[in-house]
């Protein structure tokens, strides 16, 4: 037997060459592999010894030969071996092959255009998809983690066509990933970065099988986008506690991407994909306080997600209720060794939240298709908001108004909240009409209400969301604006004395 092996990922290199040795298969090898090899004490035979012309052109043209290909395409019937002899040619039966490492490389600091391109390989993928096509009689393996498995089906002479099925569907998942991630870089690079091309080309790698999904009957798996840099859920590190769910991934998701909106110590809690607690203080321990005094009966079982390390005394507030999950930029060791007592709680690491991940997508599945739109990653900042009502504003009003508009646009539409000094303390989420959401966040919020700031994530369409601001003591509101009727609301808050902005800005979530 004879295997081509030319790899650009060497782990375990040396294992599988000197057991297909000790099985008696001839080696044949380029470059870099062929030179670990002979290190190694290895016989191998180097590819131009088998094409009969040198490697040419900086390396780019070693494999691109009949001497390979055909050895590699050929069937193992008398018209082809006839062929093969005829032309001088040893047939191929094992393939070893992983790509220059193209993904690695731009997700350099710096990387440039021609580093980029001079890493996409192209005899590599030849050889590859020549060998998973004839899988029959050629075994293809792109994967280290698949050597020991391959060595011993062979040492047992027990490679079924099940196996090479399974290494050929492998090999050819290999190559398209590769493509993918080139069209997706080289998408990225052309002018004006347009985001929707008339093919869209997406690579995810399975970073976990899930036990179920969102309820125990619908299968699931997580995969993660290996081009994405920067802190967020796909990249996390969990430090400790139980696997984490469907749900749990989903919920994480949500904490994550809230709390990042905040400069100041931030705490998010967050229950079926909303938020039912957040608060800002000039401490973290304060703020998870307040974000969990923002509705205790839901914070039981929910996600916490923090912007700033986790120290000890939060942790031990986190620690006298049952969490699912927290997610934090890191934890102290102190915070760590309290946590970890739980031994079913979930934690995550992230890193410093000091810039957002790369990914600037929003893709959602329907039957039949993808929805993508770009993220919703922008907020009106107090300065740009426009005043409506005869009453203004104070600065503190400004300040807290943001803090609401940042909340609400993480709820579920249609969604109001109401907030005071920083703290969320009524949610209406996902409700078919506003002023339905706007009743039942200010029936949480109580008499908290009073003097507080009603943030909603698209306009008013009648006064009647006004109107139930009033009877709750809301002393300001911000929202959109845009309705046909704003001057209906705004006509009723001059009769309230209510103070009113509009952003321009809708924050839909559906």
């Amino acid at each position: 037997m004879r295997a081509l092996i030319s790899v650009s990922d060497k782990t375990g290199l040396v294992e599988l060459a000197r057991g297909l040795v000790d099985l008696g298969v001839e080696i044949v090898s380029t470059g870099g592999t062929a030179r670990t090899l002979k290190e190694a004490g290895l016989p191998v035979t180097y590819i131009s010894e088998v094409t009969g012309f040198p490697e040419i052109l900086d390396g780019r043209v070693k494999t691109l030969h009949p001497a390979v290909h055909g050895g590699i395409l050929a069937l193992r019937t008398p018209d082809h071996l006839n062929q093969l002899e005829a032309h001088h040619i040893t047939p191929i039966d094992i393939v070893v092959v992983n790509l220059y490492p193209f993904r690695e490389t731009i997700k350099r600091p710096g990387v440039t255009l021609e580093e980029a391109i001079e890493n996409i390989d192209i005899g590599g993928p030849a050889m590859v998809r020549a060998a998973a096509k004839n899988h029959r009689y050629v075994l293809v393996v792109v994967n280290p983690a698949r050597y020991t498995q391959v060595l011993k089906a062979l040492a047992e002479g027990k490679v079924s066509d099940d196996l090479r099925l399974e290494l050929a569907r492998e090999a050819f998942a290999h190559t398209a990933a590769y493509d993918t991630a080139i069209a997706a870089y080289l998408q990225k690079q052309i002018q004006g970065d347009d985001l929707f091309p008339p093919a869209w080309h997406m690579s995810v790698e399975l970073a976990q099988p899930l036990r179920y999904g969102e309820n125990p009957h619908q299968r699931a798996a997580f995969y993660r986008d290996p081009t994405v840099t920067g802190p967020c859920v796909g990249n996390a590190v969990q430090l400790a506690g139980k696997e984490l769910s469907f749900n749990n991934i989903l919920d994480l998701n949500a904490a994550l991407e809230l709390v990042r909106e905040f400069i100041d110590p931030s705490v998010v809690i967050i229950k079926h994909n909303n938020p039912c607690g957040a608060a800002s203080a000039d401490d973290l321990a304060t703020a998870y306080r307040l974000a969990y005094e923002g509705d205790p009966v839901s914070a039981f079982g929910g996600i916490v997600a923090c912007n700033r390390t986790v120290d000890k005394e939060t942790a031990m507030q986190m620690a006298s209720i049952f969490l699912e999950a927290v997610i934090a930029p890191d934890f102290t060791p102190e915070a760590l060794e309290i946590l970890t007592r739980k031994a079913s709680l979930r934690l995550l690491k992230t890193g410093p939240l000091t810039v957002r991940s790369t990914d600037r997508l929003d893709i959602r599945k329907v039957n039949g298709g993808l929805l993508i739109q770009e993220a919703d990653l922008e907020l009106t900042r107090p300065d740009e908001v426009r005043v409506v009502t005869e009453k203004q504003p104070t600065q503190e009003q400004l300040a807290e108004m943001a803090f609401a508009m940042a909340v609400v646009k993480h709820v579920k539409s249609n969604a109001i909240v109401v907030t005071r000094n920083r703290q969320l303390i009524g949610v209406g989420a996902g409700q078919m009409n506003r002023v339905g959401a706007a009743r039942i966040a200010l029936e949480q919020a109580g008499e908290k209400a009073r003097g507080a700031v009603l943030a909603s994530d698209a306009f008013f369409p009648f006064r009647d969301t006004v109107d139930e601001a009033a009877k709750a003591g809301i002393a300001a509101i911000i929202q959109p604006g845009g309705s046909l009727r704003d001057e209906e609301s705004i006509a009723a808050c001059n009769e309230y004395g209510i103070t009113m902005v509009f952003t321009g800005m809708r924050h839909f979530k559906h």
